[in-house]
């Protein structure tokens, strides 16, 4: 087929339609740009509300708890143990096996009373033995004083010479000096048998039993089987507390000044005291000063080595006893006054939730909660009117 007479008007396009189409597409494009702005504005809308549903009040929150009124007059703090200012590590002068001990821990004993003794049959043989000496240096001495007073008398007759007479004296003086000796030896055998004895020194208590009977007991425990000491007493009378304090704090503690002491075995429970001395050296490795402050009252429930907290006052304040009594408290910036009433916000799965209460004595920035709240209760601190009941809250951290 010949391309000349082949029929190319299929291929041409059609102008008119073209238009047609056109118009239509401009058209959609103008309703699509209608409607994206409309619907970013809608979904804005409802994100906005769903904010505004969900919104929560940004608050800083505080624990109701209980505190002494102390610490409103606390300056510092610091830790220690209760220690006894009189207390001993008692020891027998002499060695030997313990064959005897009376008391047991936690036992009171008095000033010179025998709580051990040891084996004291060797003891007991040389005393015995100086005293058969002592009578008979006694005897020889009866012997020489007669010899003697009679020779004096010969020599005023002329019957003898005075060599024999200064034999006769001698003879009496060096008797008289052997029965010195034997006393001597009688009152040192004497001591040893005494030092068999264990006494207590003091009026106190037992706190720790160091042998058995069956041990040797040694004054400087040389063996390696020996026991040093038998028993330690401690007069429970003397105690007193042995805080640590940092050397950098220490120019805030001064002699006489008031204390408020807790210890840690019974923590609702706290004594007065005071600083009675501050020792006049520091501990190099721990960078510490130590600080005597004794009782102005304790019980039985005071033990030595106990560990205990001091809360140092400012000076020339006091707490009477009845204002020793733990309190709970909170914040006085928490309580507010919503419609007549002294109100606090507790907070609850998110919720400020408005409660009553009855508050009692203001201690610093504390004040005392008598009723509407418990311990370890958390509420909004420094509420402002945007705090009301039931409004959703999101503390601070």
């Amino acid at each position: 087929m010949d391309t000349k007479d082949a029929d190319l008007s299929s291929l041409r396009i059609d102008r008119s339609k073209r238009g047609t189409a056109g118009g239509d597409a401009g058209k959609n494009r103008k309703i699509y740009a209608f409607m994206i702005p409309v619907a970013v504005i809608a979904a804005g809308a409802v994100a906005a509300l769903i904010a505004t549903s969900d919104s929560a009040v940004s608050v800083k929150a505080t624990t109701a708890m209980i505190q002494s009124p102390a610490r409103s007059e606390e300056i510092l703090e610091a830790s220690g143990y209760v220690v006894a200012e009189r207390k001993a590590a008692v020891a027998s002068k002499a060695t030997g096996r313990l064959v005897y001990l009376g008391v047991s821990e936690g036992d009171k004993v008095t000033k010179g009373e025998v709580i051990a003794r040891l084996e004291d049959n060797d003891v007991m043989a040389q005393l015995a033995e100086a005293k058969a000496n002592l009578e008979l240096n006694e005897a020889n001495l009866s012997d020489a004083s007669w010899n003697f007073n009679r020779d004096k008398t010969l020599l005023k007759s002329g019957s003898i010479t005075e060599s024999a007479f200064e034999s006769a004296r001698a003879g009496f003086l060096k008797g008289k000096a052997s029965v010195d000796v034997a006393k001597a030896n009688v009152e040192a055998a004497e001591v040893a048998l005494d030092n068999t004895y264990v006494r207590a020194p003091f009026d106190g208590t037992v706190i720790s039993k160091n042998a058995d009977v069956g041990e040797i007991v040694a004054p400087m425990a040389g063996s390696i089987n020996a026991r040093g000491t038998v028993v330690t007493i401690a007069d429970m009378s003397s105690l007193e507390v042995e805080p640590d304090v940092a050397e950098s704090n220490i120019d805030k503690v001064t002699p006489g000044q008031p204390c408020i002491i807790k210890l840690d075995a019974y923590p609702g429970v706290q004594y007065q005291g005071y600083v009675s001395k501050i020792i006049p050296t520091a501990n190099r490795s721990k960078g510490t000063v130590t600080v005597k402050v004794k009782f102005r009252k304790y019980d039985s429930r005071v033990l030595p080595e106990m560990s205990a907290k001091v809360m140092f006052l400012q000076d020339g304040k006091k707490l009477s006893g009845a204002s020793d009594r733990p309190l709970l408290t909170i914040p006085g910036s928490a309580v507010v006054t919503r419609g007549g009433k002294l109100v606090v916000f507790r907070i609850e799965n998110g919720k400020a939730i408005e409660t009553a209460v009855v508050v009692g004595r203001h201690i610093g920035t504390f004040v005392e909660v008598k009723s509407g709240l418990s311990d370890g209760e958390e509420i909004v601190d420094s509420p402002d009117r945007l705090i009301k009941n039931g409004v959703n809250v999101k503390v601070e951290k």
